[in-house]
């Protein structure tokens, strides 16, 4: 069996910055073999600074200012940890991520950014918005124009920072404002001391004439003293009406790196000519939150654009050995500045221009940057010449998925199954079936059940990955209507370094285990190997005083499922570089949503239960059909779906488990009609739903009370009399 070349250096960039995107485009195009790299970013998107002014104005969807890092990471082969770092231990070489175990390097960058946060002002953490992050920024920014647009607030905003940013946020929200309609809006800019004191004073009075223009009103050596819900307040006792309040003042380092024992000027880490820190060689830093000792500068992201080809060669140069290039950032640069409607200011030295031209040449250049980024498709190994599963008959084109996709299709299971002898011909203590979610073993008056689970992997991040798994195989425990006891663990890890193993290890294990405690249950134990590809599996006990299988379902029954479907495409789409960043976020958000609380509160009420895994939908309604003896009627568009999966199905994307489902089960359904929402039905989940038949009577309050518990729980269908069928209606 082939094997890829083990891991055998940990390569960890903090912070999905400019320079990090350009890393990581680079990196893809020619990875390092043997190094694993990390990305850790709190976002599956990074919003690019240049063109938020433009989205602030309108100009600009929220999607053409987005770098998806979901999508970036899966071309350069990195794993993805969606989450704040808020430490850094040099000397450790550890990075501290909040619930998770520390990730540890041997070289890592940071290119964190800046924060416009003004802690210090009173009111401002609480009522204002910094205008770094820029994620944040725009999310509050788009809910303050509808809600003004809608007369639910004044459509009064102030901008507290008349720098280059605080003057193109202002034009930008004025035209903004007024394109929708709002007529009476009112925009301040306020600065400490005077605005545009950096420019010279030619592109200060051609900005200065745009923001009268534009019936801005610019208060200069305005201190502000407090910001409140509806208000500015500034020292001088004046209060200026505000419903949307942004800060560009300053230019603040992230906190936590003060205590990393790194070298920092003002709380900026200090780097040489080559990028990498002064006190620590194996740790470089970049764009805005990197102070250039060798040549300081101001903070704008033309140099972080540049910063990124010395970067990635340094990186590389770190890991094989090869010589360092010196950065050298330019004097000065040319700087674009939008001026809120269609039209640009230009100034370097002592040129000073502005029009409509300028802004498409802006908009070209920003364009021209974003399209980097854009139809990266991962890169994937040639079949070897010769190779037998060319034409093969069940061979399949599309690589193949982790997770529940990656299981054998029901038909061989079932054949193989058909073989083994009943369990109570050979014991009488075991009282389930093959075929059951678990095995139930009968000591005296109580029920213990027993399931195993495993999964190769469906994301690069080790501790994720264990979540993933833990949820998924608790969820015949909970299906089982048991209570979780204990679990055994196996792992099989790609061949790396011993140190890398250890650390892979204390990340697996302690995100399985902050998962089966929070259940109830204990991390016993395991077994460990190494392999092709990471998988991860669990064996869990638990305990139920009457244990619900599949065959308890009754006509006239309610079919309620807990969870969206649809996460085998979306998983089979993020495989293939074709899946939003954000719908992964959301996917892997809810796949580690554990169900106990569900299971609890439909345990006492189902009839027959089961959770939705890899045979799809429709494959385990059948199974849950054949045991109880009855039929089906289920509501398509009832069946609700996670977020962007439809999109991928129409696309024709589906998991490598999918066509089997179907050729299994769909002789058995009475219709089907070719849409999206349909094929989905034979959609292999991972973590997916319970599925409960429940009495009529206990539906509403069954689903308000899983509504309640955050739930995105649907009634689905009924069962009914009749053959082991299933009759759709819906789309």
């Amino acid at each position: 069996m082939h094997m890829p070349a083990p891991l055998t250096r940990d390569v960890v960039l903090i912070g999905g910055g400019h320079t990090h995107a350009l890393v990581l485009r680079a990196w893809g195009m020619a990875p390092v073999a043997g190094a694993r790299l990390t990305l850790i970013d709190p976002n599956p998107t990074a919003a690019y600074s240049g063109m938020l002014p433009g989205h602030v104005a309108g100009h600009y969807d929220r999607s053409e200012l987005e770098i998806d890092l979901v999508r970036l990471a899966r071309f350069a082969g990195a794993r993805l940890v969606l989450g704040a770092a808020c430490g850094l231990d040099a000397e450790a070489r550890e990075i501290h991520v909040p619930g998770r175990a520390p990730i540890v390097y041997d070289i890592a960058s940071v290119d964190v950014g800046i924060t416009s946060a003004m802690p210090d002002l009173p009111g401002f953490p609480d009522h204002g918005v910094p205008a770094k992050p820029l994620g944040p920024f725009a999310d509050r920014w788009a809910r303050f124009v509808s809600d003004a647009t809608a007369g639910r607030v004044p459509p009064a905003a102030a901008v507290i920072g008349a720098g280059v940013a605080g003057v193109e946020l202002a034009l930008a929200m004025a035209h903004r404002l007024r394109a929708a309609g709002c007529d009476d809006a009112r925009v301040t800019l306020l600065e400490a001391d005077r605005m545009l004191g950096a420019l010279p004073a030619a592109a200060r009075r051609a900005l200065r004439a745009e923001i009268d223009a534009t019936g801005i009103r610019l208060l200069e050596r305005a201190a502000v003293s407090r910001v409140t819900a509806a208000a500015v307040e500034l020292a001088d006792g004046r209060t200026l009406p505000c419903a949307f309040c942004a800060g560009t003042a300053g230019t603040r380092p992230h906190g936590w790196l003060a205590d990393s024992g790194l070298a920092l000027t003002e709380g900026f880490i200090d780097v040489d000519d080559r990028l990498r820190s002064t006190s620590h060689r194996e740790l470089f830093a970049a764009g805005d939150c990197a102070h250039m000792t060798f040549a300081p500068r101001p903070k704008a992201g033309v140099y972080a654009v540049r910063q990124a080809p010395v970067l990635a060669h340094n990186l590389r140069a770190a890991l094989v050995g090869m010589q360092a290039r010196r950065y050298r950032p330019q004097r000065d640069y040319l700087k674009l500045i939008s001026l809120g409607r269609r039209s640009a200011l230009v100034q370097k030295g002592a040129l000073t221009l502005q029009g409509p031209w300028l802004w498409r040449l802006k908009n070209r250049i920003d364009r021209d940057f974003m399209d980097r980024f854009r139809h990266l498709s991962p890169m994937r190994p040639a079949l070897p010449t010769g190779d037998a599963a060319r034409g093969a008959r069940g061979a399949a084109a599309a690589p193949l998925c982790g997770g529940c996709g990656a299981k054998v299709a029901a038909s061989g299971l079932s054949g193989a199954l058909a073989q083994l002898p009943a369990p109570d011909t050979l014991r009488d203590d075991v009282l389930s079936r093959p075929g059951d979610d678990a095995a139930v073993l009968a000591f005296g008056a109580t029920r213990q059940v027993l399931t195993t689970d495993h999964l190769r992997a469906v994301v690069e991040d080790p501790a994720l990955m264990a979540r993933i798994a833990a949820v998924h195989a608790l969820g015949d425990i909970w299906a089982m209507g048991a209570q979780p006891q204990a679990a055994l663990a196996t792992i099989i890890l790609p061949r790396m370094t011993a140190p890398m193993q250890a650390a892979t290890l204390r990340e697996i294990t302690q995100a399985a285990q902050d998962v089966l405690a929070q259940a109830g249950a204990v991390l016993a134990g395991g077994h460990t190997t190494q392999g092709a590809d990471l998988t991860l599996g669990f064996t869990v006990t638990g305990l139920a005083e009457r244990p619900i299988t599949l065959a308890g379902g009754q006509p006239g029954d309610a079919l309620l499922l807990t969870r969206p479907i649809g996460s085998g495409t979306l998983l089979a789409g993020e495989m293939r570089g074709r899946a939003d960043g954000g719908d992964m976020a959301a996917l892997y958000a809810a796949m580690v949503r554990p169900q106990g609380d569900a299971a609890a509160l439909l345990a006492p009420q189902a009839h027959a239960m089961t959770d939705v895994t890899g045979f799809g939908l429709a494959g385990h309604l059948l199974a849950m059909l054949r045991a109880s003896g009855c039929g089906a009627a289920l509501d398509l568009d009832a069946v609700p779906l996670h977020r962007g999966a439809e999109a991928l199905a129409a696309r024709g994307i589906a998991s490598t488990l999918a066509p089997s489902n179907r050729a299994d089960t769909a002789l058995h359904l009475d219709s089907l009609p070719d849409t999206p929402r349909a094929a989905l039905l034979f959609d292999p989940q991972t973590c997916g739903g319970l599925l409960a038949a429940v009495p009529e009577a206990s539906v509403n309050d069954l689903l308000h009370a899983l509504s309640r518990m955050g739930h995105a729980a649907a009634r689905i269908g009924t069962l009914r009399d009749g053959p082991e069928r299933i009759a759709l209606r819906g789309a």
